[in-house]
């Protein structure tokens, strides 16, 4: 008998049905830091009716809809907001949102594991980071997005292959919990957000990785790209060459031990291309849960971000089916397995 698939995880999911007091807060904390404004805002009052309201009509609503059965939740990526300036109010609002990820899991704790995001500034240091990793993870957190670039499309950070990095990356590793590499929104007029920014950067990181040494470093750092890698699976044979003529081992060596890449891919064709090229152990369903592109495929009648329906149509073995569906996502979120087995779910 083969292996039957229980579960549907979506590795990549935002909250971004937030109430509107939340950012009504958040516009008012903006310009205190930016100066506009000479009053710091009190942090805005959510009750948990009001979360369980817009969680069910949304959320969840799209999860029985679409077949999925748990979500990896973390705050809107497009709101980070790592570019506005002072390292306090950036801890206020990743506290905030994160708490807020922690209640809806408490909330649903079948339906969503939270995923934290980080209080990052252009010019901070890592010290506020690791506090907040460290304080999310004890509070049930099975991962993390990391933003390769705070200022939002200037690219001031240093290459994820850099040591300034390596305080994060042992923190990491300590507590096994993986990063989603995800940017915040564009701050410059040229760069769409989710149309130019996202793809751009989930680009520009898979090269910093052929570049470096970082799984060298650290053996057992695991990464998340988003949004199908970028440019890198339909380049595949341009990194495949770079990689030696920078004298690295191949791709399959170099990085897909430790770097896996997610299926926001919103159409057929490219999910095909991602599966042809990219070997599944490497592939996590994911979505985008309420995410960036909310219309319908004129072509085909259905949601452009249903991307379980694109997999579904691929005709996959039991195995890799259960591998991409729950398999890899237990792998690569050990946290998540954990919490998962406790609530008394099947074992990978």
């Amino acid at each position: 008998m083969g292996l039957v698939t229980s579960l549907a995880i979506d590795c990549h999911g935002h909250f971004t049905t937030e109430p509107e007091s939340l950012r009504a807060f958040r516009a008012a904390q903006v310009a205190f830091a930016e100066g506009r404004s000479t009053r710091r805002p009190p942090p805005p009052e959510i009750e948990d009716d009001e979360l369980r309201a817009t969680v069910e009509r949304n959320q969840l609503r799209q999860q029985r809809e679409r077949g999925s059965d748990l979500t990896i939740l973390s705050p809107r990526a497009s709101a980070m907001g790592h570019h506005v300036p002072d390292q306090d109010i950036a801890t206020e609002w990743a506290r905030l949102s994160n708490d807020l990820i922690r209640r809806i899991r408490d909330l649903f704790p079948r339906n969503f594991a939270g995923v934290c995001q980080l209080p990052q500034t252009v010019d901070g240091d890592l010290d506020p980071v690791l506090a907040e990793l460290e304080r999310c993870v004890g509070n049930g957190f099975v991962g993390c997005n990391l933003n390769p670039d705070p200022s939002g499309g200037g690219w001031s950070a240093p290459p994820l292959y850099d040591r300034w990095w390596d305080p994060l990356w042992q923190a990491m590793t300590r507590l096994d919990v993986p990063a989603m590499v995800h940017v915040s929104g564009s701050c410059r007029p040229a760069l769409h957000t989710t149309g130019g920014h996202y793809l751009a950067a989930d680009t520009a990181v898979f090269m910093q990785l052929v570049e470096g040494d970082l799984f060298e470093r650290h053996p057992t750092l695991r990464l998340i790209i988003p949004h199908g890698g970028g440019a890198a699976p339909y380049h595949w044979g341009r990194y495949r060459g770079l990689a030696i003529m920078l004298g690295k081992p191949p791709l399959s060596e170099h990085l897909m031990h430790n770097l896996f890449l997610d299926t926001c891919v919103y159409h057929q064709a490219g999910i095909e291309t991602l599966f042809r090229v990219i070997d599944p152990k490497n592939l996590l369903f994911g979505s985008e849960l309420l995410g960036a592109v909310r219309a319908d495929d004129p072509e085909t009648g259905h949601p452009f971000d249903d991307t379980k329906r694109y997999i579904d149509a691929l005709g996959l073995d039991d195995a890799t089916r259960h591998a991409v569906f729950e398999g890899n996502a237990r792998r690569v979120y050990p946290r998540l397995d954990t919490l998962l087995n406790d609530l008394g779910g099947p074992s990978r």
